[in-house]
């Protein structure tokens, strides 16, 4: 089969932040709003699309064929041949990035955009590469462009499309900004765990002593706000890869939800936002004042900005091994306590379910809390089986003694419009104390059902954070909502054939 070449350069500029906030103002992509930061809208798509994310079927693929959607070679050069059209008549930027801040793991990654403001996005959120390296992978984002689902095979207009082999993305059909972001954390998940890399969906913090903490969890959880400790320095927010001499932040910047941002919550995040970061669907007044708490368009509002904008961070995007790691959960149920200790068994029981709480309203159709699982806490990004990465965090868990923490963020004690969400200031308290070890020893109480150690009691924490069950208001109502989540594990589970207990 003849290959497609590279798309026309001549169509193509090369353009530094504030020419591409220029370029995007000018266009009518975005606004700048009072506090310097361009904001954009991403119109129909407020997220990712995950059923619209495909991989290309190749001789030799290594993926698992039952667990993604496929385009054949054919489809795939269709679709090319249609992306790179589409750049020669509107042109576009591009920039040559890389990701990973490890020197043995740095991969050289391109960007060619159509949107101005999508390429200022890029350039937050990963480090400058060399325009005389060829890439590794190329991202070709195209969000005017749609897919034609009769003749090009995908299920919508929509179309995110890896192949592996040849290291091209395709992203068309949609505005929102993450996909280019998560397109390559998809690739890292392929790329690292064959040199023996686990990629990780974490936020990762080091402290003065230079102990290193990882954060995991999903979208609302606190991933992103609990790792930005003044006490602390921030490796990264989202995105790291755990080799065989610690961690490493893949990406330079960080993108932060922003419904809600404080000054007084959440100082870091908020005196990030400022000339030079990208804030997505987030509503402002007349006088282009952010309404952060304005849920207009979406609860999904996003902030990019580099990690230089932080005050504390790790210059070096790197750590050592883990002195303790935390999985966070928003459960709305207010079954789970403030913090549990997990076993090691139970720390893969909890990592292959990646449980959390989708909240009413966020999606259309939500009308009451319910449980969402994704494997690893990033299902859409992995490309092998669950278990393969579960694996690898467990064998290095073991290896180098990493305590393990579950920490709800969500509801306790009567559930989800019952009772407050978890206040900030009790979460951080209890981080600290699990950062320093406080709580390696003290005694617990098991729960098999939900596969948790509960500490019988913490200085300074109320004990309804640690007994949900008496912030109920009967027996019952506990008992049929503990019920439920703990059915709700067992099915999830069972999905996981190899797993071990």
């Amino acid at each position: 089969m003849v290959r497609s070449g590279p798309v026309n350069q001549a169509s193509i500029q090369r353009l530094t932040p504030v020419q591409l906030i220029e370029a995007a103002v000018c266009r009518g992509e975005a606004v700048l709003l009072e506090n310097g930061a361009l904001c954009a809208e991403t119109g129909k798509y407020t997220g990712r699309s995950p059923k619209d994310k495909y991989f290309v079927a190749y001789e030799g693929c290594p993926l698992p064929t039952e667990a993604h959607n496929w385009l054949t070679e054919s489809q795939f050069e269709r679709l090319f041949d249609k992306v790179k059209a589409h750049l020669a008549e509107k042109g576009g930027y591009v920039f040559d990035g890389a990701v990973n801040h490890h020197p043995r793991y740095r991969v050289p990654v391109r960007f060619v955009t159509e949107f101005a403001w999508h390429n200022l996005f890029v350039q937050r959120l990963f480090m400058p590469g060399d325009p005389d390296v060829a890439p590794r992978f190329t991202v070709y984002g195209v969000p005017t462009l749609k897919a034609d689902p009769a003749r090009d095979g995908t299920r919508s207009e929509t179309f995110i499309v890896l192949h592996l082999a040849r290291g091209i993305v395709l992203i068309g059909g949609t505005e929102y900004a993450g996909e280019l972001k998560k397109s390559i954390f998809t690739l890292m998940h392929h790329h690292l765990a064959e040199q023996d890399v686990l990629p990780m969906h974490c936020s990762a913090s080091v402290g003065e002593a230079g102990d290193v903490a990882l954060f995991f969890g999903l979208s609302g959880t606190g991933k992103t706000t609990l790792s930005a400790d003044p006490a602390r320095r921030l490796i990264g927010d989202d995105e790291h890869g755990w080799g065989d001499d610690g961690v490493f932040n893949m990406e330079n910047g960080c993108y932060a939800k922003c419904i809600d941002l404080s000054e007084e919550r959440e100082p870091d995040i908020y005196h990030a936002i400022r000339f030079g970061s990208v804030l997505e669907n987030v509503m402002y007044d007349e006088a282009r004042r952010p309404l952060y708490h304005d849920r207009t368009r979406t609860e999904n509002t996003r902030a990019a900005y580099p990690l230089s904008f932080i005050r504390n961070v790790e210059p070096s995007g790197r750590g050592g091994h883990p002195k303790a790691i935390v999985f966070l959960s928003a459960d709305a149920s207010g079954v789970l306590p403030a913090v549990a200790r997990l076993s090691p068994e139970d720390a893969r029981r909890h990592y292959l379910l990646g449980y959390t709480s989708k909240l009413a309203g966020t999606e259309r159709g939500v009308v009451n809390p319910e449980p969402t699982f994704s494997a690893c806490f990033g299902a859409p990004f992995l490309t092998d089986r669950p278990a393969r990465y579960a694996d690898m965090l467990m064998e290095r868990v073991a290896r180098h003694g990493v305590p393990v923490y579950l920490l709800n963020t969500g509801w306790v004690g009567g559930g989800y419009g019952q009772t407050d969400r978890m206040p900030l200031a009790l979460t951080r308290q209890i981080v600290h104390l699990v950062l320093a070890g406080a709580l390696d020893d003290v005694p617990t109480e098991r729960d098999e059902d939900l596969f948790l150690n509960v500490p019988v009691s913490i200085p300074g924490i109320p004990d309804v954070y640690l007994r949900p069950q008496t912030g109920f208001a009967d027996a019952r109502s506990y008992e049929a909502a503990r019920s439920s989540l703990a059915e709700a594990f067992r099915k999830r589970l069972a999905l996981f054939e190899t797993l071990s207990v």
